[in-house]
């Protein structure tokens, strides 16, 4: 009884450790660069694509699935020779299914129907590599379009089911390009408390350094299984 209880408290004190440690970083940049990282370890073209695949994020509208639509239709309009295939699962039979949604959301972007393909079995990274390694009968040049945390995994996923010749367009987010600072006293309120217009630190970027935190928490575990199973 008494070693379980040293193992529980030794637990709850790594626990609280661990969680000051997180809350820490979230006043540093640390989170964004290892977001940036998965982003971009694989990232970048270097070859006109044969095929680009924009893989399937949440349900269309969505933050995942609009930037991703909004990156593919970019690049297909750059590489207009380029076939584009949406890997996404759903009922192409059910003209408001995400999968439809977003083949809309490219036509209206500027990109031909004719162009567009769709894989809508897979429900994972690595069944969607596999589908689409049957879908392309040929070893072309593809380019890999999906959220900056999630471009890591799918180019080794891919690499791993047979396409040699990868590259990557991670969908980042743009920051707002104007002044976000007030005066506290010029907008009126209760003086006794703090003025925060002129900390964006404490406004937005611990926040945002704690949803990346989170994010890529997730993606390593994600990535940490997928080579266990053997798929990347």
């Amino acid at each position: 009884m008494k070693t379980f209880r040293k193992i529980i408290r030794i637990f709850f004190v790594a626990l609280g450790i661990l969680c000051l440690i997180s809350v820490l970083l979230c006043f540093t940049s640390a989170p964004f660069w290892a977001y940036y990282s998965l982003g971009t370890k694989h990232g970048g073209i270097h070859r006109p694509p044969a095929y680009i695949v924009m893989m399937g994020g949440g349900a269309i509208p969505s933050q995942s699935g609009l930037m991703r639509t909004y990156y593919t239709a970019r690049l297909g309009n750059y590489f207009n020779r380029s076939k584009i295939i949406i890997a996404s699962p759903g009922d192409t039979t059910q003209p408001e299914n995400s999968l439809t949604l977003m083949k809309k959301e490219l036509i209206l972007r500027g990109i031909a129907p004719e162009r567009i393909l769709v894989e809508p079995n897979g429900t994972n990274t690595r069944s969607q590599a596999l589908n689409m390694k049957a879908l392309i009968t040929t070893k072309p040049n593809i380019t890999i379009v999906t959220s900056p945390e999630h471009m890591y995994r799918s180019c080794l996923a891919f690499r791993k089911a047979g396409f040699m010749r990868i590259d990557g367009l991670p969908a980042f987010d743009n920051e707002l390009e104007s002044d976000l600072f007030f005066k506290d006293k010029q907008l009126g309120g209760r003086k006794w408390m703090p003025g925060i217009g002129e900390n964006l630190t404490v406004r937005y970027r611990f926040w945002t350094q704690m949803k990346y935190e989170v994010i890529i928490c997730r993606e390593y575990l994600a990535i940490g299984y997928y080579w266990l199973k053997g798929w990347i």
